[in-house]
């Protein structure tokens, strides 16, 4: 039984000298967050495919339990809408590759103008993928939401390709108005939609967006808890990356996450402590 937890980079100015060394090389960065956490969003791939030599210095500076979700390219999912794309997800599928499991999941994040009339490109996309990969797919579109027949098409889509609905949980983020420029600039960016807690497969993905006072992001988790306790009991295997606008507490609040989860579900293991992020001094 584990759960994986994680953020949406591996790196960030704030963490350095905090949570991993400082100063510290690029190569070195994967490695010293995959100390704190066991997952981390893949959103680099999205702007651009990585080579086959980058994705392989990735996984040489993780574990092979660790867990790193790709998400498939812009190109292919917002500007060409998954129509004619073999081409980019050959090459998105090759640079993946080095990863081997460390790849979870292949994410497919569609825009919110993709809504229940695109369901046929999405069945056709995910019955082309490689049966070798899981897939998870995001949308935005208010339709899937409001309409519980456009949800239940989209859950027939994919469950028909073994694939998962990801759910982007805003609701404690838009709860009050933004307190922080960090809050100002996101409230601009992120989608406003319901809570969804329904698993489809073995592999649940959740995205939780708290907000930059840590007491608020704790307080607004508080139903996910039960949520992912359960899918433990149910053996399912889960995965949760937490959001800030700012993003400078998240590692420590996907740990505490974790930490909460396991006081509910005592039979999973504690994650390991990480390294101290510089050595000890005498002064």
């Amino acid at each position: 039984m584990r759960l994986h937890v994680g953020c949406a980079m591996w790196t960030h100015r704030s963490w350095q000298g905090r949570f991993t060394p400082h100063p510290l090389p690029p190569r070195d960065r994967l490695r010293a967050y995959a100390a704190h956490c066991n997952a981390v969003e893949g959103n680099t791939t999205f702007y651009a495919t990585p080579t086959p030599a980058t994705t392989h210095a990735w996984a040489a500076q993780t574990a092979a339990d660790f867990r790193l979700v790709p998400k498939v390219p812009q190109l292919v999912t917002h500007e060409r809408r998954l129509t004619d794309v073999a081409a980019p997800m050959r090459a998105f599928l090759d640079a993946v590759a080095p990863l081997g499991p460390r790849a979870h999941a292949l994410w497919v994040q569609l825009p919110a103008s993709f809504g229940p009339g695109d369901l046929a490109a999405l069945a056709r996309f995910l019955r082309r993928l490689p049966a070798a990969h899981r897939r998870a797919v995001e949308v935005r579109h208010p339709g899937f939401f409001a309409d519980p027949r456009a949800a239940r098409l989209l859950e027939q889509v994919l469950a028909d390709a073994d694939a998962e609905w990801v759910p982007f949980d805003t609701t404690t983020f838009f709860r009050t108005p933004p307190a922080t420029a960090a809050e100002r600039e996101t409230w601009t960016r992120k989608p406003r939609l319901p809570r969804r807690t329904r698993a489809l497969t073995a592999h649940p993905i959740v995205r939780y967006l708290g907000r930059d006072d840590p007491a608020a992001t704790v307080e607004g988790w508080q139903p996910w808890l039960e949520v992912v306790a359960g899918w433990l009991a149910e053996g399912r295997s889960p995965t949760v990356f937490v959001h800030t606008p700012d993003n400078v507490d998240a590692p420590a609040l996907a740990r505490r996450f974790h930490e909460e989860v396991r006081a509910r579900v005592p039979s999973l293991a504690p994650l390991p402590e990480p390294p101290p992020a510089a050595p000890s001094t005498l002064f």
